[in-house]
């Protein structure tokens, strides 16, 4: 993918959120819609996108390469949190908690394969789905907590395993592991005696899987429009926030180059190297604004954080694949 190609990807993104806030200016889109839409992308969308995001064929020959990748990952997110716990305490509560989710969660799942897949091929997009997974867990878990509050760690734990997108990550789980449309269920479906029962069975189950990856495909359009409706509610002097300004340096600078520094320290595979590094230094995840909203918390500010980060992102993506 050459440096147009990228910047189209992402000047699209931006025609998406524009459409949003054009229709909510114009009173298309009413100021209860977006309880609506961010009810349905969260309980629906999300989780039928996260489901397709571990459809993930493995070889054995690349497993190696699975570990590699996988292991950086979860020490990004090691990283990643630890950072988001220490660097915004002396923030407003509302705006640390959104500098928080930002740090941890990044805008790749969006951008980050379509990217990986255009600069490094499908086996960039094989290793860029792995790379994904320990994310999507910190995206439920230490994601959602640092916008609710519970009375005690119980609560929290049933709040966090019972969510929408947690259940959709045990189902991929479940589909990584036995690598069919429904896993077990399937192969049931396979073995059942009756041929009329098993070949209808086979063709609802088919259905399911094709509506599944359909619904999930509707995630970018639905987030970015909805978050357009936020930037309608932003003057654009507003923009200019320092906060936000800090949150893409993290994102777009600091967290890849701390990746570059440790793959290069290690002598990794400079395809993984690629992959990780690309991955990592993505723009602030568009759940976050979201989040914000559907917890009461400044999704204002966190429409900014994604659109100063997604911004810089179209200079800073096509410098680090100049870099890489």
């Amino acid at each position: 993918m050459d440096i147009s190609s990228l910047w189209t990807l992402q000047c699209m993104m931006f025609l998406l959120v524009a459409a949003g806030a054009i229709m909510k200016k114009m009173g298309i889109l009413k100021a209860e819609s977006k309880g609506v839409i961010t009810d349905l992308v969260i309980s629906f969308i999300l989780p039928c996108n996260i489901i397709t995001s571990f459809r993930v064929s493995f070889d054995v020959s690349i497993l190696l390469g699975f570990a590699v990748v996988l292991g950086i990952s979860v020490l990004v997110q090691m990283v990643s949190y630890l950072i988001s716990r220490h660097l915004y305490n002396r923030k407003p509560d509302g705006v640390k908690k959104v500098l928080q989710y930002c740090t941890i969660v990044s805008n790749s799942g969006f951008l980050g394969l379509p990217i990986a897949e255009g600069v490094f091929g499908a086996e960039g997009l094989m290793y860029a789905s792995i790379f994904l997974i320990p994310m999507r867990l910190m995206m439920w878990s230490a994601g959602i907590a640092c916008f609710t509050e519970s009375p005690d760690m119980k609560s929290v734990v049933k709040k966090l395993a019972l969510h929408p997108c947690i259940i959709a990550v045990y189902i991929g789980l479940g589909l990584l592991l036995f690598q069919q449309p429904l896993g077990i269920a399937y192969e049931a479906v396979l073995a059942c005696p009756v041929a009329a029962v098993s070949v209808l069975a086979r063709m609802a189950v088919s259905a399911l899987d094709r509506m599944v990856r359909a619904a999930g495909g509707c995630t970018t359009t639905l987030t970015m429009i909805l978050i357009g409706t936020m930037l309608a509610e932003v003057s654009p002097r507003d923009l200019l926030d320092k906060n936000a300004m800090l949150i893409t340096v993290v994102r777009l600078a600091l967290l890849p180059a701390i990746v570059l520094a440790g793959c290069t320290l290690f002598h990794v595979d400079k395809l993984l190297t690629g992959v990780c590094v690309l991955l990592t230094g993505m723009p602030a995840g568009s759940t976050s604004a979201i989040l914000a909203a559907k917890y009461h918390c400044d999704y204002t500010f966190a429409t900014k954080c994604i659109v100063v980060s997604t911004l810089l992102s179209m200079l800073s993506i096509p410098l680090w694949c100049m870099t890489l």
